[in-house]
């Protein structure tokens, strides 16, 4: 139970580390490119959860998930601040146009509501998504000074599909939501899918620091803007991954037709094709054509 006198007030920064060295599978590079939504966010006390692993995404937390709109959400969110005093504020912050950079907001926690918890869209994805749920930023009776957090995708559980540019296929019935991890989905055609890793690096992170207070008002969304995009001093100084993506080929084609003088041998072929070219130190490409000996049929 938290039992600190005063509230607090924190920074938060979203750092998107959504490269194509690390996740080099099915990188979208247009129509959209990899960027992230608006960030929203409350602080509430321990009987609220805006979205729960394992639990089944809200209505709100759909349409975010899906398609970014966050009306319904804002509006959850109020209405549980309404009916049950759980929710002390909203906090908002604008999106990135890339699948790097960051975001920042403020925001302010006491004793009763020491809670943090956000969603943001991973774009373009069916129902995917980066969060945290019910962080307590109260040790006791003091305020943590910083708290840096890992964060990695989330399926809502709403849309059946399996790549970042799937078109829409609902999910029924809904499921509830899961961590995505590099073998679940176990489906060669996910896009998070890399069997040779035991991990998914962190695609992105979020770094919350306990800062002076000050009367800065928090802002609902704010459009999109180039500058959320540009590289700062804190990717510089991440290790860069490169996540192995190894060769992936068709089953082989029937054989062909034997060719070949009647009464001698002849050759016959068969070929596959590349499904997906390696990258970063991936297994290569195996022969993409064999041929074998045959005798041909239907000879007079």
């Amino acid at each position: 139970m938290c039992t600190a006198s005063e509230t607090a007030q924190y920074s938060l920064t979203f750092t998107g580390k959504w490269t194509q060295a690390a996740f080099p599978k099915q990188y979208p590079v247009y129509r959209p490119p990899a960027q992230w939504s608006n960030l929203i966010g409350v602080t509430h006390s321990s009987d609220y959860h805006m979205w729960q692993r394992n639990e089944f995404a809200s209505n709100g937390v759909r349409e975010f998930a899906e398609k970014g709109e966050a009306w319904t959400l804002m509006k959850e969110v109020e209405e549980a601040g309404e009916r049950i005093q759980s929710v002390y504020g909203i906090l908002s912050a604008p999106a990135v146009v890339g699948g790097t950079g960051q975001m920042n907001t403020q925001f302010e926690v006491f004793a009763r509501h020491s809670y943090l918890s956000f969603i943001v869209r991973i774009v373009p994805s069916p129902d995917w998504f980066v969060g945290v749920d019910s962080v307590d930023l109260c040790d006791g009776d003091h305020w943590k000074e910083n708290v840096s957090l890992e964060l990695f995708p989330y399926d809502a559980g709403t849309d059946s599909g399996f790549t970042f540019s799937s078109p829409n296929f609902e999910t029924i019935p809904q499921d509830k939501i899961t961590q995505i991890t590099s073998s679940f989905p176990s489906h060669p055609a996910n896009s998070f899918y890399y069997p040779r890793l035991k991990h998914l690096p962190p695609i992105a992170k979020v770094t919350l620091t306990k800062v002076k207070k000050t009367n800065q008002i928090i802002s609902l969304p704010v459009e999109p803007t180039q500058s959320n995009q540009l590289p700062t001093g804190n990717e510089i100084e991440d290790k860069l991954i490169n996540t192995p993506l190894d060769c992936e080929v068709s089953v082989w084609s029937p054989w062909g037709l034997c060719k070949g003088k009647c009464g001698d041998s002849g050759i016959q072929h068969r070929t596959r094709y590349i499904l997906m070219h390696p990258a970063n130190n991936g297994a290569p490409c195996p022969l993409l054509e064999e041929e074998r000996k045959c005798f041909p049929d239907n000879c007079l």
